[in-house]
């Protein structure tokens, strides 16, 4: 199929999302420090926070608590941007949404309906679980809408809880009849997981379910190259980029740039990448201090590592750091020097 390209901007709601490219949310990944570093690169029409758990942001406001963690910046930082939450009760969940939007004034308050992971699914029942009951969806979407009005409500979805039981094309109607101004798919069951590779033709198909709303492709697209095939051969309005961009935040500007027709820009050199790691080191230690920050960034130096030459090695030492001294000591010493490419342009 041949589509139109460049591709256009679209809305969410009264929301344009130029270039119309999202960074996915991410438990555990897509707190404000990451978010900064992929606003430093430029290239996305819309950034997320990670998942927050409605019940569990109820339950702190109730209590007098500081809010969640993973709303750490919401409050200042750059807009558009959205928090995604999760929950499987109606009226929490419209409570949640209500407060994003007055006290911390969202852009784009996105359900997930596409957890997979069992903690949020088989003991919470929320996330995919939910695609099983599709009126339970309707409930808590339309709830959620009346309450956030007229901030947009969004939802992201699995194909479905299995490849046997794949109903994202009633889901999708459902989504759209709810209330809800977007609809983003990520092309695997929850049974797939992360295995295997995301099915755009079924992504694509979901498409003409749909009568007024976007519809945005999620699944393996870790490339330029790979954004630029979706637009041309899938009938999406947007796509999202999730785990390739955790290493490489300025995975957006090359993609967006390849959207206009530009040519690509290269990846940043080593020293700059280490450069943008230490960076994102000292934003995360300034909110969380030494000792918490080390640790939570040990996750992430993995990733800036991941596809280099000696990366494992890095990773081996950088999984025990527990101080700065000791986070810049291996960082010095191993962080790869060389690029996979590079090693084998030498051999």
């Amino acid at each position: 199929m041949s589509r139109p390209f460049p591709p256009p901007a679209f809305k969410i709601g009264d929301l344009v999302i130029d270039p119309p490219i999202l960074q996915a949310p991410m438990a555990g990944f897509t707190n404000a420090a990451f978010r900064q570093m992929v606003r430093d690169y430029g290239g996305t029409g819309l950034i997320a926070t990670e998942m927050v758990n409605a019940r569990g942001f109820a339950w702190m406001d109730e209590h007098a608590e500081e809010h969640p963690d993973r709303l750490w910046g919401v409050a200042e930082e750059a807009r558009p941007l959205a928090v995604q939450i999760w929950d499987n009760n109606p009226e929490t969940m419209a409570k949640v949404g209500r407060r994003l939007v007055e006290e911390y004034r969202v852009s784009v308050v996105d359900i997930n309906f596409g957890c997979p992971v069992r903690q949020v699914t088989e003991k919470a029942h929320s996330g995919s679980y939910l695609l099983r009951t599709p009126m339970r969806m309707f409930e808590i979407i339309s709830k959620l809408v009346q309450a956030c009005a007229p901030t947009p409500v969004t939802a992201k979805i699995r194909l479905g809880c299995s490849p046997e039981t794949i109903n994202c094309n009633e889901i999708a109607k459902i989504v759209e009849e709810a209330g809800a101004a977007a609809l983003t798919v990520h092309g695997r069951t929850a049974k797939d997981m992360f295995r295997g590779h995301a099915d755009w033709e079924r992504i694509s198909e979901i498409k003409s379910y749909l009568k007024n709303i976007p519809l945005i492709g999620n699944g393996d697209l870790d490339s330029a190259e790979k954004v630029v095939h979706a637009f041309q051969n899938y009938n999406v309005d947007g796509v999202m980029i999730a785990r390739a961009c955790l290493g490489r935040p300025w995975l957006f500007a090359q993609a967006a740039a390849a959207l206009r027709g530009e040519p690509i820009p290269p990846d940043p050199t080593l020293h700059e990448q280490r450069e943008c790691m230490l960076r994102h080191y000292r934003l995360v230690v300034d909110r969380f201090g030494e000792e918490k920050g080390t640790v939570l960034m040990r996750k992430y130096a993995c990733c800036y590592a991941q596809g280099k030459h000696g990366a494992r090695h890095f990773r081996t030492h950088v999984a025990r750091v527990n101080t700065a001294e000791e986070f810049h000591q291996v960082v010095d010493e191993y962080f790869p020097l060389m690029s996979n490419e590079e090693v084998k342009a030498m051999s």
